[in-house]
């Protein structure tokens, strides 16, 4: 019995029926104190506690506009709240986000926000700029526009360096002072080669054999068609002009007033004039049975180019003894100063054949020398000056004015033997074209000037479209061209 007595006199003792005091709090209470604070739970009682948070019935801000909370401000931070900062965070981080909104997220937007999105204006990056006001006026510089500016929207044109067309001419001859290509108004092209003259109608592509020499010894010099392009005008090497009914096939005259080859022959209504080996320009009066009207002898070598002006006021003459005349038009009545020049420069170091009168400035001539001069120049017929100059470093041959582009077309020999066609009248090269394997003796525009065709020593006659027109300008253009006619047909004798 003692035994059992000791016993429970030590369990009375271990047993703690009062709680210990002035120990730190264990962690499970500590837990049980933060998370139940609210519920008034003490640690020493359990509390029916579910495992899993219960889901709030609404959706934040559902029905309810949501607001950030207010925020006291100072001097030194500002209040945001009008700013919509958490909006503006919102919308930086969709900003390389796909746009896949649909209707429905724009009403949901609507809802939960109070507004869409689309429309936040705090840093809002994306959309077209707002319309400024009626009458508002900005006279700041536009350092970047959203729309593109007419010099980039502008189509640089293409020039291909190849020939749309070559065409075989063989016998030509390889003579730098002739004038064997011409193309008439009607859209056929004349080419001599050697003692005959052929026709290449550029709309069929049919080529015809117009006439022919009866001496094997005698060439063509020079072609010439009139404007209505019904007759061509052949100069040969045994002095004569011969005219042709091209129509019909038929000559009509020979003209025999010059002691040299003629090589040059340029209309002007119902004047035809030559030019010749013998220095001596000619007026021809073809309604008349005695045509020769006038002879100008200023040139002392071959005259070699002849241009009459497009207005017909002047007529422009170069020769083998380096100069460039200009000369005035023949009076009906014979009357004036039609045997002497307007002018006569001699600035020129070489033989001039290439002359070209401008289309859209009368009072403008251009001419080229050759292979000792080598220059390009451009002068002013009513002040006698030189516009400008530029050494094109190889012999010019040929000049042409291609009016649809305002440019100016070269044709070259030793040593480049190419064409160049110049912006006028700055004189930057727009394209070389180099197809021809020797000199190129000449070159002429199509009648709708958007075409130019180049004969050369190497036998051959090269098509190029260069300077082609928008349709619909070309149809304008095609409208205020209006056929005039000379009353030739009946007056040619």
């Amino acid at each position: 019995m003692a035994h059992f007595g000791y016993e429970n006199d030590i369990h009375s003792i271990l047993k703690l029926d009062m709680p210990i005091t002035n120990v730190p709090m264990a962690r499970w209470q500590r837990k049980a104190s933060s998370s139940n604070a609210s519920s008034g739970l003490s640690p020493g009682k359990s509390a029916n506690v579910s495992s899993t948070s219960k889901t709030p019935s609404k959706t934040p801000g559902k029905g309810k506009k949501q607001t950030p909370s207010k925020m006291g401000g100072d001097r030194f931070i500002p209040v945001r709240n009008s700013k919509r900062m958490d909006m503006a965070s919102f919308l930086l981080s969709k900003e390389n986000e796909p746009d896949n909104q649909t209707t429905s997220s724009k009403a949901m937007s609507v809802i939960l926000n109070g507004y869409d999105i689309d429309d936040a204006k705090i840093l809002h990056l994306g959309g077209k700029p707002l319309n400024a006001p009626e009458g508002y006026q900005n006279n700041l510089k536009v350092l970047y526009s959203q729309t593109t500016t007419p010099s980039s929207t502008k189509k640089t044109r293409y020039i291909s360096s190849t020939p749309d067309k070559v065409l075989d001419a063989p016998e030509i001859r390889n003579d730098f002072y002739l004038n064997l290509i011409d193309w008439s108004s009607r859209n056929m092209l004349a080419v001599a080669l050697h003692n005959n003259v052929y026709l290449w109608d550029a709309n069929k592509g049919d080529v015809i054999l117009l006439m022919k020499l009866e001496s094997e010894e005698d060439y063509i010099c020079s072609v010439s068609w009139t404007k209505e392009g019904n007759y061509l005008a052949i100069g040969t090497s045994d002095c004569k002009v011969q005219l042709w009914d091209v129509e019909n096939q038929k000559r009509l005259r020979s003209m025999a007033s010059h002691t040299a080859r003629v090589t040059s022959l340029c209309w002007n209504d119902h004047i035809l004039s030559s030019g010749s080996r013998s220095g001596h320009i000619h007026h021809h009066d073809v309604r008349l049975a005695q045509h020769h009207r006038f002879t100008l002898t200023t040139h002392s070598q071959e005259v070699c180019g002849l241009k009459w002006s497009p207005d017909g006021r002047y007529l422009a003459s170069g020769g083998n003894d380096n100069l460039v005349c200009v000369w005035p038009r023949v009076s009906d009545g014979g009357l004036g100063n039609e045997n002497q020049p307007v002018r006569c420069w001699s600035e020129h170091q070489g033989a001039v054949k290439a002359l070209a009168w401008c289309p859209w400035q009368s009072n403008i001539l251009a001419s080229g020398g050759g292979t000792s001069d080598r220059h390009i120049r451009i002068w002013n017929v009513n002040s006698g000056s030189c516009i400008s100059s530029i050494d094109s470093q190889s012999q010019v041959s040929s000049l042409v004015f291609a009016p649809n582009y305002k440019e100016l077309v070269s044709a070259h020999g030793y040593a480049h033997n190419n064409v160049v066609v110049w912006k006028y009248p700055s004189f930057t090269k727009v394209a070389e074209l180099s197809g021809h394997g020797d000199r190129v003796l000449s070159v002429i525009l199509s009648p709708d000037n958007s075409a130019m065709a180049t004969v050369a020593g190497d036998e051959t006659i090269q098509i190029w479209n260069s300077f082609e027109v928008d349709p619909v300008k070309k149809k304008a253009m095609d409208r205020m061209v209006k056929p005039t006619t000379t009353g030739l047909h009946h007056s040619i004798r």
